[in-house]
């Protein structure tokens, strides 16, 4: 099932940084690169409207929603990911 990331909700601690919810969710809409981790979360690499990368995790609910566990500022961790990155 696909996920909806406009149906997007945050558990509570999940934003770190003061990131709020639209921002993650226009980071979900805009992302340059998602990779579907081992432990069945997905990631989410993509811009906030301030233009900074931002990395987003969510696990994909039964009824297709997202539910963001994790948000903050790109770590370098995975710069690798993204398409705009240097090699």
């Amino acid at each position: 099932m696909a996920t909806q990331p406009f149906a997007a909700h945050h558990r509570r601690g999940a934003l770190e940084d003061g990131i709020a919810d639209g921002t993650t969710k226009h980071a979900m809409r805009h992302a340059l690169a998602t990779d579907d981790q081992a432990d069945d979360t997905r990631l989410y690499l993509g811009p906030a409207p301030s233009a900074d990368v931002l990395e987003v995790v969510t696990i994909v609910r039964d009824d297709g929603s997202a539910l963001v566990i994790h948000a903050m500022k790109l770590r370098l961790k995975y710069r690798r990911l993204s398409p705009h990155s240097p090699p």
